[in-house]
């Protein structure tokens, strides 16, 4: 079970040798959200993102397996029924502002048809160069095909900062174990019966070194196929 839990909004966040971002984006976290409870889950880096982790007050569980979706499902595994009412996704690399948490969380609260608030990156606040490249292009063009094939209606479907309904996913199986996570994400929180919505933020260039390659971009677009299935 969670140590320390006494609030309602659980942080999740996966990292893979993110040392030199997950600091800030913890610290962001605990300022947005009034030091929330977080669980890292770390997929055996060989850094000091660990260290960094526990020093500001975070758990820690270790993967099995390998990616993303890996991660996710691990913490959901781990959270069971601990007093959760919202799980906050976010990446560990400080590009996703924290300070959208409370504005999710609120629309949830107000709103009991919506099951996920999404960041919508795709708007004229990012820093200069954070989208501006082949992966902003790579990006725009997986969300056009999740919106035809699936019919997912979202701007911008593969964002990495959300708040979703622990009620929705807590007895979810992720098949998948990458960056196609997001993917099979929107799909359940609809076939659930559940509207998504979407709020502007900015973004920010990572720090430390970029994970996501064009190959995944391929596994993304295998998931956008299997969920139309």
């Amino acid at each position: 079970m969670l140590r320390g839990f006494n609030k309602s909004t659980l942080v999740v966040i996966a990292a893979l040798n993110e040392e030199e971002g997950l600091g800030p984006t913890l610290t962001e976290v605990h300022h947005s959200l009034d030091k929330p409870p977080c669980l890292v889950v770390d997929g055996r880096s060989t850094d000091g993102t660990v260290e960094v982790a526990e020093s500001l007050g975070a758990q820690v569980l270790f993967q099995k397996g390998r990616g993303k979706g890996d991660a996710i499902s691990t913490a959901i595994k781990h959270v069971k029924d601990a007093g959760v009412e919202y799980i906050a996704l976010i990446d560990a690399d400080f590009t996703y502002p924290a300070e959208y948490f409370p504005k999710m969380v609120q629309i949830l609260q107000e709103n009991s048809d919506l099951g996920m608030v999404c960041g919508d990156r795709f708007n004229d606040q990012q820093s200069e160069g954070a989208m501006k490249n082949t992966f902003g292009f790579g990006n725009r063009v997986l969300s056009f095909l999740h919106k035809l094939i699936n019919g997912v209606r979202m701007n911008d479907p593969l964002t990495g900062l959300r708040v979703v309904r622990w009620d929705i996913i807590k007895d979810w199986g992720p098949k998948s174990e990458g960056f196609d996570i997001e993917v099979e994400l929107n799909h359940l929180v609809e076939s659930k019966g559940y509207k998504i919505c979407e709020i502007p933020i900015k973004y920010r260039s990572r720090l430390g070194e970029k994970k996501l390659k064009l190959r995944h971009g391929f596994t993304i677009l295998n998931r956008i196929m299997m969920e139309a299935l």
